[in-house]
């Protein structure tokens, strides 16, 4: 009796509890690329972010960079990862500049974008075009076309 009591609980307290979905893995390349897609992000509570979606077959949020603290979030094959803003230059807004340079660990990422401002946005800018070349040590560089959009915390 006691182990079918122990058991009705067991059961009656696994039943109270919603189940926790698994999180989803992330995709591992987009187009064949070395690079997956990362989920949505949220915009920084400071600064400015650009959104970078791959101009592939398949459109695909490949990138965000940030200006506070200047970083690119990325997820090459399917893991996200974070790298520092090492180096930038050309002219620009909102905290960008149309060449910018990350890097962490293995990673090296070049960004290359055309910034256009709108007059029918506030505080951001659209791109129109612009590439984003991934390297990993060890393995062979690939350049991926991009399209983006700034926004700005108020």
């Amino acid at each position: 009796m006691r182990r079918v009591l122990a058991l009705l609980t067991l059961v009656l307290t696994a039943a109270e509890k919603p189940p926790q979905a698994a999180p989803r893995p992330l995709p591992r390349s987009i187009d064949g690329l070395p690079i997956g897609a990362i989920p949505p992000q949220e915009m920084p509570a400071t600064g400015c972010a650009a959104f970078l979606w791959t101009n592939t077959t398949t459109r695909s949020l490949a990138a965000m960079l940030t200006t506070e603290p200047p970083r690119a979030r990325l997820a090459p094959g399917g893991m996200i990862v974070d790298l520092v803003r090492t180096e930038q230059s050309g002219g620009g807004n909102y905290g960008f500049t149309t060449h910018g340079d990350y890097a962490a660990g293995d990673y090296r990422v070049a960004v290359d974008i055309e910034i256009v401002e709108r007059g029918d946005l506030t505080q951001g800018a659209i791109i129109p075009a612009g590439t984003m070349r991934f390297e990993k040590e060890g393995s062979d560089g690939v350049v991926v076309p991009v399209v983006g959009i700034i926004g700005c915390a108020q």
